[in-house]
């Protein structure tokens, strides 16, 4: 019989930890205090760059590089205006792995990480995606699922588990999407992941920055009430988001709405009405995560808030997502 440490042990290799799992990053949250302690505990955490400048970047690696000397990864955003600029500040910094999210990456963007001595992770959404990151030379990749919190895909985990984990073996895959329980990762892992990626789950930790009334809101609420916002007009598109709903689920919808009116009615370009549909979250959440509006602000969360039911050190979440998974290996 295999052993936990067995299964993932591809994982814990290619991050440098024991417990191969990572942190989502998640915008406000996934800052120093909580990057470092997952990466203190035997996980590892993953900054999320956000839209910090290179500056600000720079700043926060150093501190969380002050509260733990475990590896730690940091999150990019493609889209990001600085990105070339976000890359140094992390090869500067020798960030070991950085991950780049929200798209397809350049092939000079994974060059220039691999010419600096850093590991690239990317997300795959689809295997087709996946086989084009791999021949592109990225090191590791992430599957997410529709279940997860924040900006999402169309398909769920177990979907694109059965999709891509018996056709890609070049690379780590590691899974993500509604993994809230040890007995979850064990069964990806016996698929072929090489770890997990988790973020909802570790919202309520201790070390966690968020502000009382964002934690309090995730232990209350349960799975059914994590949704994904809607599309209002067809020649708008949007990513969806998934957010506990509250008042900003509805004022979405109200948003979207006006705009494509002012768009139609020639006060505002099309262009102008896009840019301001795909901005609206992003200071919403910050209302939420370190304000405590959490009834105009974005409470983003995966669908395994269901399973958060109390406020732990990262510690402890970690010591029982491990005996469930063990637990489950045991009786098999």
């Amino acid at each position: 019989m295999r052993t936990l440490e067995q299964l993932w042990q591809r994982g814990a290799e290619f991050l440098g930890c024991p417990i191969a799992i990572m942190g989502g990053a998640m915008s406000w949250v996934s800052e120093r205090h909580l990057v470092a302690a997952l990466s203190n505990a035997g996980a590892f955490g993953v900054l999320a760059a956000s839209s910090m400048s290179p500056e600000l970047l720079a700043k926060e690696i150093a501190a969380t590089q002050a509260l733990t000397k475990k590896p730690f990864g940091v999150n990019l955003i493609l889209m990001h205006p600085q990105l070339e600029q976000l890359v140094e500040t992390c090869l500067a910094a020798k960030i070991t792995h950085v991950v780049l999210a929200g798209g397809i990456p350049k092939s000079a963007t994974i060059n220039r990480l691999h010419e600096g001595g850093a590991k690239v992770i990317g997300f795959a959404p689809t295997l087709g995606i996946g086989k084009k990151l791999v021949k592109m030379g990225i090191d590791a990749l992430v599957i997410e699922g529709t279940e997860a919190g924040g900006h999402i895909g169309p398909v769920s985990t177990s979907v694109l588990a059965q999709e891509v984990l018996p056709n890609i073996h070049d690379v780590p895959v590691f899974v993500a999407g509604g993994i809230g329980r040890g007995e979850t990762i064990v069964s990806y892992l016996e698929m072929g992941a090489a770890g997990v990626q988790l973020g909802t789950r570790f919202v309520c930790a201790t070390e966690c920055i968020a502000h009382p009334k964002f934690k309090k809101a995730f232990i209350n609420a349960s799975a059914r009430e994590a949704t994904a916002s809607v599309q209002y007009h067809p020649d708008f598109p949007v990513i969806p988001v998934r957010a506990i709903g509250n008042k900003a689920t509805d004022e979405f919808m109200r948003f979207q709405k006006d705009t494509v009116e002012k768009v139609f009615g020639g006060t505002l370009s099309r262009e102008e009405g896009q840019l301001a549909i795909e901005h609206f979250w992003a200071g919403s959440l910050r209302r939420a995560v370190i304000e405590g509006d959490v009834e105009s602000g974005s409470l983003m969360a995966g669908q395994s808030v269901g399973m958060v039911n109390s406020e732990q050190s990262i510690s402890e979440i970690l010591a029982e997502l491990t005996a469930q998974a063990q637990s489950y290996l045991d009786q098999a």
